[in-house]
């Protein structure tokens, strides 16, 4: 298998990645045969999973909107992946060009190629580190020097929580994020479940077992469990709620039937 230019040295290009797999649902060009392969895999199952990202990304963009409207300039979007147009920073910095944006992931990859993507692009940065270890991403450097956390920050935890084991305690890494913020920050929370999908759980779950097979569990909670995420945040109108119902830009009913799967919600901390 030929390496790409832009592939960083020293990454297994035959395993694949979330991040690239996701990337290919959007259209983009940062994977491999083996990230197409594993995606074109679970599409047999759920073919809308391609439009389901794009309803993702649709609603982080009109929370970003909301929370700089709200008065917030300053996101920290964990598990951001590979740069696709529309990104947080490019949202946040037209409605308030001083925003101030920190990217982190885990996937050297999506780490990689961000940094090509925001060099030259003041007030946004990315780190290369993992939800799983909160403390790292509150005492990194591009945290440290574009971040104020005495002052409100939007949290972005978009489409990652689900690849976050119970065993890996993903509630107890959200409340030290929370606990580091400043009231009036704010929670994006984006996650996937079995509620909402037009097809037969059967389905999805031998789509959620293509994730499993390449060593990245895809972890379906419930609307309830996913709400436990909001711990010390106050849910803003309307709540939780399929990702085509949180403050639609045009009639919701319009919508493609696969974009009212999972859960999206915005909560304010106190």
């Amino acid at each position: 298998m030929e390496r790409p230019a832009w592939a960083p040295p020293g990454i297994d290009i035959s395993v694949p990645s979330v991040s690239r797999i996701y990337d290919y649902y959007l259209g983009g060009s940062h994977n491999f045969e083996v990230d197409r392969e594993a995606a074109r895999k679970a599409m047999e199952f759920v073919p809308g999973l391609p439009k389901i990202m794009q309803a993702n990304r649709a609603m982080m963009r009109r929370a970003v909107r909301y929370a700089v409207s709200e008065g917030i300039t300053q996101f920290l979007d964990i598990g951001s992946g590979i740069p696709t147009f529309g990104n947080v920073h490019e949202v946040a910095q037209k409605a308030s060009p001083d925003a101030r944006v920190v990217y982190v992931d885990h996937d050297p990859v999506a780490v990689a190629h961000s940094r090509a993507v925001l060099e030259g692009i003041d007030h946004a940065d990315i780190a290369g580190a993992d939800l799983r270890k909160p403390q790292d991403i509150i005492d990194s450097p591009e945290v440290t020097r574009l971040l104020d956390l005495d002052r409100p920050v939007a949290l972005l935890l978009v489409f990652v929580l689900h690849f976050i084991e119970d065993s890996d305690e993903p509630r107890r890494a959200v409340a030290a994020l929370r606990d580091a913020l400043a009231p009036g920050s704010m929670l994006l929370v984006t996650h996937a479940s079995y509620d909402g999908i037009p097809v037969d759980k059967e389905r999805v779950g031998a789509a959620v077992d293509v994730y499993k097979d390449i060593r990245n569990p895809l972890i379906m909670r419930t609307r309830e469990e996913i709400a436990g995420f909001f711990d010390g945040f106050e849910l803003v109108e309307p709540g939780l709620v399929s990702m085509a119902n949180w403050r639609p830009d045009t009639p919701a009913e319009q919508e493609d039937p696969y974009a009212f799967s999972g859960y999206a919600g915005v909560g304010r901390k106190a």
